[in-house]
Order: structure tokens, then C-alpha cells, then sequence
């Protein structure tokens, strides 16, 4: 009997609808579905996934099983999960699925623990909370694995520390640095979901208020440019002084965050790193301020700094929880300083995924040939298939380019061609 945890089997009718809606968005990867079920590239193959329990997540985990996987499924993140979606997996996919949305701590890392007593020969995360867990706690499970892949920034920043410092015992996928996926998911989708995640948890108006967004990468670039894009002054902070030259360059303000701290409306971060907005940050804050994360986990935000200058905590819409500082100050927290564009919206949209969830499938079957030869580390999308994936969604898009003629590939490939 299949194990499973989810909120409610009841959900599954409105999961189904849901996941096929996101489906006629995600060309792409219905060509690779269509394909694995023809060619069997995975067959035989256990594949442990820790994503976020979206639409889209449930397209990769279809076509992972349409190419002969048997994929288990936990989330990610605990506020992340769509109950919809993980029971519709259960019941019509016979997907094992180990996901609640607001899931606790113990929880969370319990139903982690559930996909790796599968044994999988494969790993696929987003954030590396599973490969960190399989290599500190369930390091009888090491052996049987063969790769992976990892999904986003957070991630691979961990995978490359643990490859540095020698303890990563099997090699894995950047999936994240594939062209088709942090310049079009990180940007466009971190841009557009976040705001939506924003304006849903708030009903608040954008335009004409100072936004700060802490994080110039291209999740910041982002949500930099589609803040503006709804009437907001946006201010940027960076620690890395060609992204902060870029970010004046594309015209937005770039300050410290001790300055920003004093003007900002709405706050997010997308840095990747702890600590980002601090105790003495919060505590110069205009009346009112709005605080939120896209960044992967929470530590982004000093979030006992918060507390210790508080008085009182209260909910004041769900995803609101309005801390009362000493100087009689408000401070409104965002979804627990989680993924504000998960907890509180969808994620990204569908037709962005498709394009991130194609590198997970091909990444995947990569690896079933080719990790005999590679070593422990992290190592990018191969570049055939981020190109072919391009190819794919300009033909599913109706959109048609050149070719070099074969006097243009000789002149390419001289260089005594000059002027």
C-alpha cells in the first residue's frame, strides 16, 4: 500500500483541473513527455524530489513517471505547498507525495526523511535541504545514489560549499545556471509572482511608494523591474559593486540598507543570504512598513531581531503578522519572511516553469548515462540542452529565427578575415 501524507484526499477533483490548467502553459515539457513515454529513458529508476508542491511541480513529477521513474515527492518549503495539487498526485498519478502546507519544522524534515527511505538513485531540490539532510542524518542512503540535480540559487551556494570542502559524495546539476532557466524563472517569474504575492497578502497600492528590493541577482533584477512597472520608486541594495553598478545603470536608486531602512514602504529580499535586514533596520522603520522574502529560506530576515523589539505580535490578515515595536511603530511581516510569492500567491507562472522543469527532466536523464563519469561537484546544464530547450519554446511560441549561412560560419571561424 502506497504511503503518502498530504492535508486532504477530498482536494483531488480541484488539484486535477488546476495541474491540467498549468499544463496547456508548459509546451516544452509535454514534448519530453510525449517522449519519455516512447523511449523509457528513466525506466527502473527511483528519483527523490524535494520542490515546491505546485501546478507545475506536478507536470514534472507526471513526466518523470511517463519516462519510467517512480518519483516521491516532499516539499521544499513548508508554507509552499498546494494541498490541491499533492492530493490530486496521490490519487491520479499514484504519486507518493509528503507534503502539508504549514507544515512545522519536525514535520517538514519528517516527510524529507519519507523520500529518502525510498532508497532513490536520484535526488532533485530546490534549496539542498534534502541532499544537506541525506548527508548529515541518512547517510545510509548516500550509497545508493547516483546524481541529482538542484533547482535554485540558495542551493547550489550550499552544494558548492559542501563540493569545496570535500563532503559532497555524488555529483549534481546546476539546474538553476542553465540560460533557460535563472534569465527567464528568476527574473521574469521571481518578478511577476512576487508582486502578485505581495499585493494578495497586502491589498496594498504599489504606486508612488518607495520599494526596496535587497538583491540585485537576477531574481532582484526581476522584481526590480515589475516594481516599477506598477508606479513604485524603487531603491535597490547590494553588496557586490558591479551589480549595484548595473542597477544604476538601469535606473533605480542604490543605497546602503541602513538609509533604505528610513524610506522604504515595502521591503524584500531576494539575497540568498542571512541577515540581510537587521534588528537596527527594523527599528528606524517608518509607521506601517511592509517586510517580505523571495529569497529561499527566512534567515534573509533577522527575525528575533524583530521580536526582541517588539511589544506585541498579532495576525491582522492571514500572511499579516504586525509586530508592535517599543517606539510604538509598526512592522508588517510577510508569510513569516517565507517565499512571499508561494505562500501568499501561485509561484511562477506556468509558461516559466516549463522552460526550468525541461532542465529538471533532461538534466535527470543526462545523468542516468553519464554519471559513471563524473566525479563529486556540481556541474552546469550541458549546453545542448539549454539550446535545445530554447529551440523548443520559440517553436511552441510561433517564433522563427535565422540561421548562419555557411559563408557567415567560415568568417566566424577565421581569423584572417579581418576588415
Amino acid at each position: 500500500m502506497m504511503e503518502y501524507d498530504v492535508k486532504d484526499m477530498g482536494l483531488a477533483k480541484d488539484g486535477r483541473l488546476r495541474i491540467e490548467w498549468a499544463s496547456e502553459s508548459m509546451p516544452v515539457l509535454n514534448r519530453i513527455r510525449k517522449r519519455f513515454e516512447k523511449e523509457k529513458p528513466l525506466k527502473g529508476i527511483r528519483v527523490a524530489a524535494c520542490l515546491h508542491v505546485t501546478t507545475e511541480t506536478a507536470s514534472l513529477m507526471q513526466t518523470l513517471k511517463a519516462g519510467g521513474a517512480t518519483p516521491f515527492l516532499c516539499a521544499s518549503n513548508p508554507l509552499s505547498t498546494q494541498d490541491d495539487v499533492a492530493a490530486a498526485l496521490v490519487k491520479n498519478d499514484k504519486i507518493p507525495v509528503f507534503a502539508i502546507k504549514g507544515e512545522d519544522h519536525k514535520t517538514y524534515y519528517r516527510h524529507i526523511h519519507a523520500v529518502l527511505d525510498a532508497a532513490p538513485h536520484y535526488t532533485m531540490d530546490d534549496g539542498a535541504d534534502l541532499v544537506s539532510t541525506l548527508h548529515s542524518d541518512r547517510r545510509d542512503r548516500i550509497e545508493a545514489v547516483r546524481g541529482g540535480t538542484e533547482e535554485t540559487t540558495t542551493g547550489i551556494i550550499r552544494l558548492r560549499s559542501m563540493a569545496k570542502d570535500g563532503v559532497l559524495k555524488y555529483p549534481i546539476i546546476a539546474v538553476n545556471d542553465a540560460q533557460t532557466k535563472h534569465l527567464f524563472d528568476n527574473r521574469y517569474g521571481t518578478g511577476q509572482s512576487t508582486v502578485d504575492g505581495i499585493i494578495r497578502a497586502t491589498n496594498r497600492l504599489m504606486a508612488g511608494s518607495n520599494f526596496v528590493v535587497c538583491g540585485y541577482g537576477w531574481c532582484g533584477r526581476g522584481l526590480a523591474m515589475r516594481a516599477r512597472g506598477m508606479g513604485a520608486h524603487v531603491i535597490v541594495t547590494e553588496v557586490d559593486p558591479v551589480a549595484a553598478l548595473e542597477a544604476v545603470m538601469d535606473g533605480f536608486a542604490v543605497v546602503p540598507i541602513a538609509k533604505a531602512a528610513r524610506i522604504g514602504d515595502f521591503f524584500c529580499t531576494v539575497t540568498g543570504n542571512i541577515n540581510v535586514i537587521r534588528k537596527e533596520h527594523f527599528a528606524v522603520m517608518k509607521d506601517g512598513a511592509i517586510i517580505a522574502n523571495s529569497g529561499h529560506f527566512n534567515v534573509e530576515l533577522d527575525l528575533e531581531g524583530l521580536k526582541a523589539l517588539s511589544k506585541t505580535v498579532q495576525r491582522v490578515r492571514p500572511f499579516v503578522e504586525q509586530y508592535l515595536l517599543e517606539n510604538g511603530r509598526r512592522v508588517n511581516l510577510l508569510a513569516d519572511g517565507r517565499l512571499i510569492n508561494l505562500a501568499a500567491a501561485e509561484g511562477h507562472p506556468s509558461s516559466v516553469m516549463d522552460m526550468s522543469f525541461a532542465n529538471q527532466a533532461m538534466s535527470i536523464e543526462y545523468m542516468v548515462t553519464a554519471h559513471r563519469n563524473l566525479e563529486p561537484n556540481v556541474y552546469p546544464v550541458p549546453e545542448a540542452i539549454d539550446r535545445q530547450i530554447a529551440k523548443e519554446k520559440l517553436a511552441a511560441m510561433g517564433v522563427a529565427i535565422d540561421r548562419l549561412t555557411a559563408e557567415q560560419k567560415k568568417y566566424l571561424a577565421s581569423w584572417s578575415m579581418g576588415t
